[in-house]
C-alpha cells in the first residue's frame, strides 16, 4: 500500500493510528485522512503531524456517507489501502439519537464498501475496525472470541454489527480483499471526554461529581490506544484475507475499580487543595438502558497467528493517560468549548 485512507482519521483512535504509523515509520506511503469533524473529530489531534509530515499527511473533510465526495478521493489520491475508523461510537448517545448511528455506521460503510468494489484492480486492503459490544454481554468466567455468536444489545452495537457483516459479505461475495478487528475499551491520549477514563479525569480534576452507572460493577476489558494501533497495523500487514481479529488489553475490570484507579493517580499526580481524596466525588447514577454486564477478551488468535500482545500494562497506561491530560489543558479546554460540553450538561447534569 502506497496512498493510504484512513476514515475518521481525526477522532481518538484514528489520530493515534495516523501518528503511531508516522512517527514510527511503519508505513512508507502517504496518508489521506477523511473525516467529517462532527464533534469528536478535532484537527488539533494531528496539527503536530501536519507539520512534521506535511508530504506525507493530507487531510480532506468529507463525510463517508457522500457517495459523490468519496470517490473523488479514491480517485484523486489513487487510493490503494483503506482503514476504517469512522464511525458514531459512543453508547449513551446512540440510545438518545440513534439515526446518526444507523446513518454513518452502516449507510457509511456500505458507500464505501461499493467505491472500493468499483476499483478493485488497485484495491490492496479494507480494514474495517470495530468492537467487542456486538457480542453483547458475557457471564462470569466467559471471554469473547472470534467465533462468539454476535447479540449486540445497544443501538451503537446493532449499528456496528451491521457493518461488520456488510464488510464480510463483500470479501465472501465480491471478492474485496477485507480484514476486521474487534477491540475492547481502549484509552489514551486525546480521547474525547465523554468516555469513561477522560470524563473522569477532567470531574476529578475540577472537582465535580464523578457519575458511575448502576452499581459500579460492570466489567470491560481496557485496551491502551498505541496497542490497539500496532495491532491493527500487524492485521493489515500480516493478517489472512477475509478473517476477523479481537485486539484486547486482557485486563477486564470492574468500573468501580476504574474509577478508584484513576482517582488515586489524580489525588497523587495533582493533590486537591483542601486535602480531600477525589474518591469522595463518586456519585452512582442510575443505569442506561441494555448496559451490557460483562466483557472480556481472549486475543489468542492475533497473538498465536501474528505475534501481537499489548505492551502496555493497564496501570502504566492509565498513568500515562492522566499525565497527558495533565499536560494538555489547552486541548482540554479547546474541546469544552464544543459541543461536548452542552452534551454533558443535559445528559449528566
Amino acid at each position: 500500500m502506497k496512498q493510504l485512507l484512513v476514515t475518521g482519521g481525526s477522532g481518538f483512535i484514528g489520530s493515534n493510528f495516523i501518528r503511531w504509523l508516522l512517527e514510527n515509520e511503519a508505513f512508507a506511503g502517504r496518508v489521506i485522512n477523511v473525516d467529517k469533524l462532527t464533534y469528536a473529530g478535532n484537527p488539533d489531534n494531528l496539527a503536530e503531524v501536519e507539520r512534521r509530515f506535511a508530504d506525507r499527511y493530507v487531510f480532506v473533510k468529507a463525510d463517508i456517507c457522500d457517495r459523490q465526495a468519496m470517490e473523488a478521493v479514491f480517485d484523486s489520491h489513487g487510493i490503494d489501502g483503506i482503514c476504517h475508523f469512522a464511525a458514531e461510537s459512543h453508547v449513551d448517545r446512540s440510545i438518545v439519537e440513534p439515526d446518526a448511528f444507523v446513518r454513518t455506521n452502516i449507510v457509511g460503510t456500505h458507500v464505501l464498501l461499493e467505491i472500493a468494489r468499483a476499483r478493485m484492480d488497485r484495491i490492496l486492503r479494507f480494514h474495517h475496525v470495530s468492537t467487542d459490544e456486538v457480542y453483547g454481554s458475557l457471564g462470569p468466567g466467559e471471554f469473547f472470541t472470534e467465533m462468539t455468536p454476535y447479540r449486540p444489545n445497544s443501538p451503537y452495537s446493532a449499528s456496528k454489527a451491521a457493518s461488520d457483516h456488510l464488510v464480510r459479505a463483500y470479501h465472501k461475495t465480491y471478492g474485496l480483499p477485507v480484514t476486521l478487528s474487534n477491540c475492547s475499551n481502549n484509552y489514551g491520549p486525546y480521547q474525547f471526554p465523554e468516555k469513561l477514563i477522560p470524563l473522569m479525569i477532567l470531574n476529578a480534576l475540577e472537582g465535580k461529581s464523578l457519575p458511575v452507572y448502576g452499581d459500579g460493577r460492570n466489567v470491560r476489558d481496557w485496551l491502551y490506544v498505541e496497542d490497539h494501533c500496532n495491532g491493527i497495523w500487524q492485521v493489515m500487514q500480516r493478517g489472512s484475507v477475509g478473517e476477523t481479529y479481537i485486539i484486547g488489553g486482557g485486563t477486564p475490570m470492574e468500573n468501580i475499580d476504574v474509577v478508584h484507579t484513576l482517582c488515586d493517580i489524580v489525588d497523587e499526580l495533582r493533590p486537591d487543595a483542601s486535602g480531600r481524596g477525589r474518591r469522595d466525588l463518586i456519585t452512582f447514577v442510575k443505569d442506561r438502558p441494555g448496559h451490557d454486564r460483562r466483557y472480556a477478551i481472549d486475543f489468542s488468535k492475533i497473538r498465536n497467528t501474528l505475534g501481537w500482545e499489548p505492551e502496555e500494562s493497564f496501570a502504566s497506561g492509565l498513568r500515562k493517560t492522566v499525565q497527558w491530560y495533565l499536560e494538555n489543558e489547552t486541548w482540554i479546554e479547546r474541546v469544552k468549548s464544543g459541543d461536548y460540553a452542552s452534551w454533558i450538561e443535559r445528559h449528566y447534569g
